[in-house]
């Protein structure tokens, strides 16, 4: 048996931030090419109603090209020939639409077994019904449904509105309607998937299971970069044992090699193909759902930066803040700022700023202020207010009045 190959903590951190993008040049101009590029390097974009700030899949793109036109994305998830598809891969997600035969193999297994959102084991009764009503009024909302089967009326006995949601969130898991778009109040626009999913794609033969597990977990590394198997199954919420069973098929073809991360307490899988940078020069706010900080274990073997999301934390409680960014500079997790969107009075509110030990306060500061305005500027914010709270504040208020 082969030793594992020794990886300093250094490396590793640069390893990830490689694959997460954040070793790319500056974008001179963010084309429909450069988020098509951005979004294969994350893997998946996902999908929270939270709107404090910005809509959780817009961040990341945010963070690793600068200001973009969201237009551009929406053009990639929402209009024909689609790029990206709305679909459960990490968690309510967008993923490259050439993931759909991949994932076949769990569309089936939804539409064998069924799913506790859809209520439980086999086939809803009024999933056929409401499969023939999406094909022939798509594209609709499920309030659209709602309203055509009369769902909350108590003289349509025949239709439950509880059981016509876990209905088409079967049809959903299960392949057979996808997401056209969300629409203004965020919901969900559904049609059959052949019209949603274009015919390259669609018509693509399934993987076997052992084939989508492979095809995920190299995703999943060339998006880690280096991950353990827990970290390598998390990305796309693989089973187990299929993800076992994956990791040591491609350290055996050589796709993975096994590596001990210093630090670590598990053994780590580095993708053959990653980059190995010498140095990383990067300046992002991370989403709490961003890819390269959802794991907080991870985040915090990879950074040394304890992170929790605080949202669902009563106000009495919280740490840091209601929705918290962590601030990358270079090649570490330097603060963290607790901000909101006051649309109405366009402002960029911090909340709380925090900085870590041992840094550069008045550098990070000035990095981090113009950060914030790049991020007010792109939100459409004229300005940015640093309120009194946390050790960071009092230094970053004086930066952003400098910038």
């Amino acid at each position: 048996m082969t030793a594992a190959r020794p990886l300093s903590a250094a490396t590793a951190r640069r390893v990830a931030l490689a694959a997460q993008g954040f070793a790319d040049p500056p974008h001179r101009k963010v084309t429909a090419r450069t988020i098509d590029r951005a979004v294969a390097r994350t893997g998946v974009l996902q999908i929270d109603s939270v709107n404090v700030l910005q809509r959780a899949h817009y961040l990341p793109l945010f963070s690793r090209v600068g200001p973009y036109d969201p237009d551009l994305l929406h053009t990639a998830a929402e209009r024909s020939p689609r790029c990206l598809v709305e679909y459960w891969a990490h968690v309510a997600a967008y993923m490259p639409v050439d993931l759909w035969p991949v994932m076949r193999h769990r569309m089936d297994e939804y539409r064998r077994d069924g799913h506790a959102w859809s209520g439980g084991a086999g086939r809803p009764a009024v999933a056929d019904d409401l499969l023939a009503r999406v094909r022939d009024r798509g594209p609709v909302t499920s309030r659209d449904l709602e309203e055509a089967t009369g769902a909350r009326s108590k003289e349509h006995w025949g239709w439950n509105w509880s059981l016509t949601k876990r209905a088409l969130e079967y049809l959903f898991l299960s392949g057979e309607i996808a997401v056209v778009r969300r629409n203004q109040a965020f919901e969900r626009v559904f049609d059959v998937a052949e019209r949603v999913v274009p015919a390259r794609w669609w018509e693509a033969p399934a993987l076997s299971e052992a084939e989508a597990g492979r095809a995920l977990v190299r995703r999943a590394a060339a998006s880690h970069g280096v991950a353990t198997e827990a970290q390598l199954r998390d990305y796309f919420r693989m089973p187990v044992g299929q993800t076992r069973r994956a990791v040591a098929e491609l350290v055996e073809s050589g796709e993975l090699v096994e590596v001990a991360v210093q630090g670590w307490s598990r053994p780590g899988y580095l993708a053959a193909s990653a980059r190995v940078p010498r140095r990383v020069r990067a300046e992002a706010l991370l989403s709490p759902f961003d890819p390269l900080v959802w794991e907080r274990s991870r985040t915090e073997g990879l950074f040394g930066f304890r992170y929790r999301i605080e949202i669902y934390v009563p106000a009495s409680r919280r740490v840091h803040g209601y929705y918290v960014l962590p601030f990358l500079l270079d090649e570490a997790l330097v603060a963290r700022v607790d901000l909101k969107a006051d649309r109405p009075g366009g402002r960029l509110l911090v909340k709380a700023a925090w900085g870590e030990s041992g840094i550069d306060v008045d550098r990070v500061a000035d990095r981090l202020a113009d950060h914030l305005r790049a991020l007010g500027g792109w939100l459409g914010l004229d300005d940015v207010v640093v309120e009194p709270l946390g050790d960071l504040s009092s230094a970053l208020a004086a930066a952003v009045a400098r910038s």
